[in-house]
């Protein structure tokens, strides 16, 4: 059966104590988005130690959905949704299931209103994720504004607070919570977090297996086990993957696992995790309109390939100090390892003087070797120059954390009092390079050996060694309490320490440190007009420092490849958000089923906004930079039909994302000024954020074992990245609709298909404009390119069919 979306439950109570359990999931077993939490009423009095198990077994129990406050890696830890101040979004396993999709990406696009997917890397195993017009994105040198927790542990890498979603198996996840106006997620919570539970093998047990092949040469399984025996637990999953990719060069390999051990007893638990992945992916990025028109699996200057490996383990525990009291800890470990490859144009050129030499970004600067001389021209006079420029991530973090909950009623009313802290550290080794190379009438870049040493000023090149260390403490305290049984108000807040520091290997250029203090507030209530109707209020505050790759390319007057080639270290602002957020909610139980539904509308305002910006002196590069304040803001409506049979929802959000001062920026928009620079005026656009979304789906069960079902998705137009004056085209809205059906031939086994872009709509997610004359149009008989527009296309139509076993 479908899932059931967290904001249908209708329960009084409003505080869980550490003594509530999540109830096994079996495999056979359909699931709720937030699966049911079975809790003992709090006590009224002290109680003797001797006589506490039995006084906690005979006090009643209740059932209740609950909704995270924190990043607790503890399953079940929050309050009942009626008192969220803010709005409710949570995906359950079933619902990833449904997508067929090895990437919880998709799900989140499907199921949550104000997402929507990005494919800026031209590979759909790496997309970014865009909330409310804030962006977790995999793709180095990108203002990242959604925090991503799996288990408690923040997953926004250390170097660039990228998030690369293809590490996270999405076989044991048990449910995705998309939590917004809430500062106690700390760092990068602009927009909100990401908040992933994943499965143990006390609330799944069994097993299942799953195959699945089709279109573009794709092969993938998954496999999970999860067993209880006493007090104690284990869960497995195991997944791979490999995708031939509907373009040229993309082709994808993904190998995950995740396993859990558990033990249990009435007022504890303990979990260790731990997690390996190792993926390859051919990364197409986007390509000249003119070269699509041509050929739909077209590429622009590759190779451009990535490989991801992780490894953690984190230990977690919850413990029953007293009936009132519960403390919760973990401690983790994370290593991330990540090696890219990018053939791209290049600024070395023969030098107009002497062609027997190189120069660099013009006709008579020399472009030096690795040993500081100048490189002697090896190339063809008719060759077509390009670069190969490799970068490679290693970072190493380590953290804790330790949360105490406290459900003592206050002058006779319920209250949850929540007061926590946090502290990582990372270390980080980023190094990258670029390699001399040919460029074929393939766009493919074929190196010659030859190495670029320290060359340009002050536009610059040169091998980079940094290390670097993230530093990140946080304390924070959160309230509910209930004054009335239908009025509840929460308060709170959480204090964030960053403390960054560069350490140049090299020289002395990128050497820094830097240091971030913020408190964020946060206060709202919520009110239960009827039993199926909540309203809530709220308000917060939340910040992002500059990371360091952001702190090693933030000066305009010496611009490098972003991601890449880092040149000075100047200071930049943290960012901050604050969020007004309100609304409606409920569920009503019908004749044909129960019906949920969700209206509110947001308004965040970044202070000292961080974007990359091109420089109009040297394509590819470019550099970081504070543009001041930026608002977005926007409505959600969301609605449900849940029965045996019938699984319904449809929602539209509106999000409205614009600059709120002035500035100048470097672009290759075709109308940029003669110095390559277009001005933003106060009110315009800020690109790649479009503005409607429409998503519809639903399911139902023909019989009891054959099952049919589609969904739609609807995404409006978007301005092109480059276009912050918005006076370009805008890149066109599109439509996808997407059908699937399953039958279960017995209690084993399942049979399954589904086809992806149903209609072949060929359209893009993303734009961006490109230096036109950068390359020849080699499709065109070496003419120089006529339009600036470059896209990625998005995957045709894709026919899929598996078989699934469960036990």
């Amino acid at each position: 059966m479908g899932a059931r979306f967290v904001f249908l439950g209708k329960v009084s109570i409003c505080l869980i104590s550490a003594s509530g359990h999540a109830q096994a999931q079996s495999a056979n077993d359909a699931d709720e988005a937030l699966p049911a939490i079975v809790v003992t009423a709090p006590a009224t009095e002290a109680q003797p130690a001797r006589n506490r198990t039995a006084r906690r077994a005979a006090r009643p129990t209740r059932r209740v959905y609950v909704y995270p406050t924190g990043p607790t890696p503890t399953p079940g830890a929050g309050i009942d949704v009626d008192k969220v101040a803010s709005s409710i979004n949570a995906v359950g396993a079933a619902q990833i299931q449904r997508t067929g999709s090895l990437n919880i990406a998709d799900a989140l696009q499907q199921r949550v209103p104000g997402v929507v997917l990005s494919d800026v890397t031209g590979n759909p195993f790496q997309p970014d994720v865009q909330f409310r017009g804030f962006v977790a994105s995999p793709v180095a040198g990108t203002p990242q504004g959604l925090a991503v927790y799996q288990n408690g542990v923040r997953v926004n890498e250390a170097f660039g607070d990228t998030v690369n979603w293809d590490l996270i198996p999405t076989a044991a996840i048990r449910s995705v919570t998309v939590v917004t106006n809430n500062p106690a997620f700390g760092l990068n919570a602009l927009g909100g977090a990401v908040n992933v539970q994943m499965k143990d093998g006390f609330n799944y047990q069994g097993a299942e297996l799953d195959v699945m092949g089709g279109s573009y040469g794709r092969v993938q399984g998954s496999a999970q086990w999860g067993k209880q025996v006493d007090q104690f637990a284990i869960y497995g999953a195991l997944e791979g993957l490999h995708d031939g990719g509907y373009r040229n060069f993309s082709a994808s390999d993904v190998r995950r696992f995740y396993g859990d051990v558990g033990y249990r007893s009435a007022d504890s638990e303990f979990h260790l995790n731990m997690g390996v992945a190792d993926n390859k992916f051919g990364a197409a990025a986007t390509v000249p309109t003119e070269l699509l028109d041509r050929y739909y699996g077209a590429t622009y200057t590759t190779p451009q390939t990535s490989t991801n490996r992780v490894g953690y383990l984190n230990l977690t525990g919850k413990a029953e100090a007293t009936p009132s009291w519960t403390l919760e800890g973990s401690a983790h470990l994370r290593v991330f390892n990540q090696k890219s490859v990018d053939g791209n144009p290049t600024a070395t050129r023969p030098c107009a003087a002497d062609p027997t030499q190189l120069c660099f970004n013009d006709d008579d600067t020399p472009a030096n070797g690795l040993g500081g001389t100048q490189l002697a021209n090896p190339f063809d006079p008719d060759a077509v120059l390009g670069q190969i420029d490799r970068t490679t991530t290693r970072s190493t973090t380590a953290g804790v954390s330790l949360q105490a909950t406290n459900s003592d009623q206050i002058v006779g009313h319920d209250n949850q009092f929540v007061v926590g802290a946090s502290f990582d550290r990372s270390v980080t080794h980023f190094s990258a390079s670029a390699e001399l190379g040919t460029l074929g009438t393939d766009y493919v870049v074929s190196g010659n050996g030859v190495f670029l040493g320290q060359s340009g000023d002050p536009v610059s090149i040169g091998p980079v060694s940094l290390r670097a260390i993230n530093q990140y403490t946080g304390v924070y305290a959160l309230d509910t309490f209930d004054v009335t049984d239908t009025f509840s108000i929460n308060g709170g807040g959480r204090f964030n320490h960053a403390r960054i520091t560069l350490e140049d290997q090299i020289g002395s250029a990128l050497n820094g440190n830097q240091s971030y203090d913020r408190f964020n507030p946060i206060i709202g209530g919520t009110y239960k007009i009827t039993p199926g109707l909540t309203a809530y209020a709220g308000y917060s505050e939340a910040n992002r420092a500059p990371t360091p790759l952001e702190l090693g390319c933030a000066d305009p007057a010496n611009p490098c490849i972003i991601a890449a080639f880092l040149v000075s270290d100047p200071p930049l602002k943290q960012v901050v958000s604050r969020t007004l957020e309100a609304g409606l909610r409920g569920s009503r139980e019908l004749e044909i089923g129960t019906l949920g539904w969700k209206l509110g509308g947001f308004r965040t305002k970044n202070s000292d906004d961080i974007l990359a910006i091109p420089s109009p002196a040297l394509q590819g590069f470019g550099y970081f930079q504070n543009v001041g304040s930026t608002r977005r803001q926007g409505i959600e409506a969301q609605v449900n039909l849940t029965s045996k049979t019938l699984q319904l929802y449809a929602s539209y959000a509106l999000v409205d994302a614009r600059f709120l001062d002035a500035l100048q920026v470097g672009s290759n928009s075709p109308f940029a000024d003669e110095d390559g620079n277009v001005q933003i005026v106060p009110g315009n656009r800020i690109p790649a954020i479009p503005r409607h979304r429409v998503k519809l789906g639903v399911d139902v069960a023909v019989t009891d074992a054959l099952k049919v079902g589609g969904d739609a998705l609807f995404v409006g137009r978007q301005y092109f990245v480059g276009d912050e004056s918005n006076q370009a085209q805008l890149l066109p809205s599109y439509t996808v609709f997407n059908v699937h059906a399953s039958y279960q031939i017995n209690k084993t086994f399942q049979i399954y298909a589904r086809v992806d872009n149903l209609l072949d709509h060929h359209y893009s997610t993303f734009g961006t404009f490109f230096e036109t004359d950068a390359v020849p149009n080699f499709a065109n008989g070496g003419a120089e390119f006529t339009d600036a527009r470059s896209v990625n296309p998005a995957r045709p139509r894709a026919v899929y069919a598996g078989l699934k076993a469960t036990f």
